[in-house]
């Protein structure tokens, strides 16, 4: 038997010729490099800043010398250093503000003795809580101390001293309210219950009442039968205000004011103490300050002096002193 195969022949498709064009990929979207700053891709917490300060020195002098001047005049070497110093002290609705301020200055002329032109000591220190959180109120306790630190005399005389350190000195210490703008630099503090000490430590100056304390009680021949207080003790009403403004470039104003009342003795009786000083700055470093203080104080009298050497009251009067320089200031 033969078998013979029969191989079908599949038919030869016919397959279309598919022309494919490549092209290019193509950039959906145009992306650039960002610069980012460490603080943005890492958080870095810091810890919190509850202290704050303040260190501020300045220097001011100036000197006037003549030869062969056909003009006259006389030589002079002047000089003032000021210091400031804060230590502030902040926690959510707590504070806690501390200033030191001194100021000395001193003008030597040809063969005349140094003379003071500035002599100044004072210490501030005040506490307290705002009225509620973000507050620009808050209740406060404050205390101001000032003082002097060299001798004082009524030039040319100068055998006789006139105040020196704690002689007279000042304590206030009250209990009131703040309103403080720190933007605007604007402060005022209202206490309707502020205790005033006036101290003579000199018990000469005590004996004569001065600065407002009782004087030594005298016979009729005016030998000393009981010896004038050295402290005065007053209760009365206190305002202050500071204010800082920048007038033009570089011209900065700064007005501070104290005001006071007692409530026993003259009350309505004002006491005023008022600065007001401008600063032109040059540079970083050089500045120059024209300032004004006045003072006004019913219970310092001028002593007046007599043809015959001798002293009487002359009452109380408006105390005023303007001063301008120019100097170095610097804050580390």
């Amino acid at each position: 038997m033969n078998v013979s195969l029969v191989h079908s022949q599949i038919p030869e498709s016919k397959i279309p010729r598919v022309i494919i064009t490549s092209f290019e990929a193509q950039k959906m979207h145009h992306m650039l490099p960002l610069e980012l700053d460490e603080k943005e891709l890492v958080r870095i917490i810091d810890n919190p800043v509850f202290w704050t300060k303040v260190n501020m020195f300045s220097l001011q002098a100036s000197e006037v010398s003549f030869t062969n001047w056909n003009s006259g005049g006389t030589n002079s070497v002047s000089g003032l250093l000021g210091i400031e110093i804060e230590r502030n002290y902040k926690d959510k609705r707590f504070k806690w503000d501390n200033q030191l301020i001194i100021r000395v200055g001193a003008n030597k002329q040809s063969d005349q003795d140094i003379r003071k032109t500035e002599d100044h000591l004072e210490i501030n220190s005040k506490a307290g809580f705002s009225f509620k959180k973000n507050s620009n109120w808050y209740y406060l306790g404050r205390l101001n101390f000032n003082t002097q630190f060299f001798n004082g005399f009524n030039f040319p005389n100068t055998s006789d001293i006139i105040s020196q350190f704690m002689a007279p000195g000042y304590l206030f210490m009250g209990l009131g309210v703040e309103h403080k703008i720190k933007k605007q630099n604007f402060y005022m503090y209202l206490s309707p219950m502020t205790f005033k000490s006036t101290f003579v430590l000199n018990q000469k100056l005590a004996n004569d009442g001065a600065f407002g304390v009782d004087e030594a009680i005298r016979d009729t021949d005016g030998n000393i039968i009981e010896e004038g207080k050295q402290v005065r003790v007053e209760s009365g009403i206190l305002i202050n205000n500071e204010y800082k403004k920048e007038l033009f470039d570089n011209v900065l104003m700064n007005h501070r004011i104290s005001i006071y009342t007692d409530y026993i003795n003259n009350f309505g009786n004002i006491d005023i103490d008022w600065e007001v000083n401008f600063s032109f700055k040059v540079n970083s470093f050089i500045k120059a300050n024209f300032g004004s203080h006045l003072r006004y104080d019913d219970d310092v009298k001028i002593r007046i002096e007599q043809e015959d050497g001798s002293f009487v009251e002359g009452g109380s009067r408006v105390q005023w002193k303007q001063q301008l320089g120019i100097g170095v200031t610097f804050e580390l």
